[in-house]
């Protein structure tokens, strides 16, 4: 079956009035409408292509020699008639979703203004309003769509080319686990050297700056950026895969952990509980929250995920001598 007849049609249009709904507020027809009929001539001109080479569950089953786990099953269920140019729009609705459920947990500390977790936030003396996170979400959904949205019709073919699967049999939890740690730790280290680049004068007075517009982060100013910028740092997130292709799956899950992350560190609020403090060398948030209190003078504390390369290059030093005068002063 074409893709682009009944069944997936109809996915079409919900895809993308979950999309509007999450952007009505930010877009007139002048954004909306030629992304829409972008997206639309881009599955027109798209070959048809079934996304599984299987008629059926049971010829699945004798093709791999063993049968389906639940998981696959239901993959099967859901892939079958679609394609894999569909599959791997997915991405950007995890982006919104994401972006727009998982900071509100610390929005909703934010704005209770509760004293007990008041002693976790980073920056007391700073307090974000309503009327301005709501401002910073509506110009990075901006972003998303405009910027990310086309990038990843015009990735398509990339990531069809390096290997990016959506068949069966889907990986292992292993084989998901292990690749995930890797796209972690080359997308650490690279985006270490171009966030270093960035703090540039030249890259800190054309691009960087927006970012550093919340001097005290919060959630929602995760990913508030300039579109050159969401460009350059998208670099080392999409590199992993492009070095060690996965399936579709990891790759969405990639896409959903990093940006939780990149939430997490800029939240504000260091919780004792958290379960990443278990994590060796992981930023968190305090010590990213530096590098945004220090603002456009910032040389350190470059790290996205784990802060290695701060101490091996030297580069978190400014951090450490205040955490000491921190410590006498609590001592005085």
């Amino acid at each position: 079956m074409h893709y682009f007849q009944a069944p997936n049609r109809i996915l079409n249009t919900i895809f993308f009035i979950i999309l509007f709904f999450l952007s009505h507020a930010i877009y007139t027809s002048t954004y909306y409408l030629p992304l829409y009929n972008l997206y639309i001539e881009v599955l027109r001109r798209q070959k048809p292509e079934k996304m599984l080479p299987y008629q059926t569950l049971e010829e699945a089953a004798l093709v791999l020699g063993r049968n389906l786990t639940l998981a696959e099953k239901l993959w099967y269920n859901y892939s079958a008639d679609k394609s894999d140019f569909l599959l791997y729009g997915h991405n950007i609705f995890f982006l919104c979703l994401v972006f727009s459920l998982a900071p509100l947990p610390y929005a909703f500390i934010e704005l209770s203004k509760f004293e007990y977790m008041a002693k976790f936030k980073v920056q007391t003396k700073i307090n974000i309003s309503f009327s301005g996170m709501f401002k910073c979400y509506k110009a990075v959904m901006k972003k998303f769509i405009v910027v990310v949205g086309p990038l990843q019709i015009i990735s398509f073919p990339t990531v069809k080319w390096v290997g990016i699967h959506t068949s069966l049999p889907l990986p292992s939890f292993w084989e998901i686990s292990s690749q995930l740690v890797v796209y972690f730790l080359i997308e650490d280290y690279t985006n270490y050297w171009l966030h270093r680049l960035l703090h540039r004068k030249w890259g800190y007075e054309k691009i960087h700056y927006m970012h550093h517009e919340y001097s005290a982060p919060f959630g929602f100013a995760a990913p508030y950026a300039h579109w050159a910028e969401i460009l350059i740092l998208g670099i080392p997130t999409f590199l992993g895969p492009l070095m060690i292709p996965c399936h579709i799956i990891t790759l969405c899950l990639w896409t959903i952990l990093r940006h939780v992350e990149a939430i997490q560190t800029h939240s504000g609020y260091e919780f004792p509980w958290s379960p990443t403090r278990f994590i060796p060398f992981y930023v968190g948030a305090e010590y990213h929250d530096y590098h945004h209190y220090v603002g456009g003078q910032s040389q350190g504390n470059f790290a996205s995920v784990f802060t290695y390369c701060d101490r091996i290059y030297g580069t978190d030093r400014g951090y450490r001598h205040h955490k000491q005068a921190l410590n006498k002063l609590k001592g005085m």
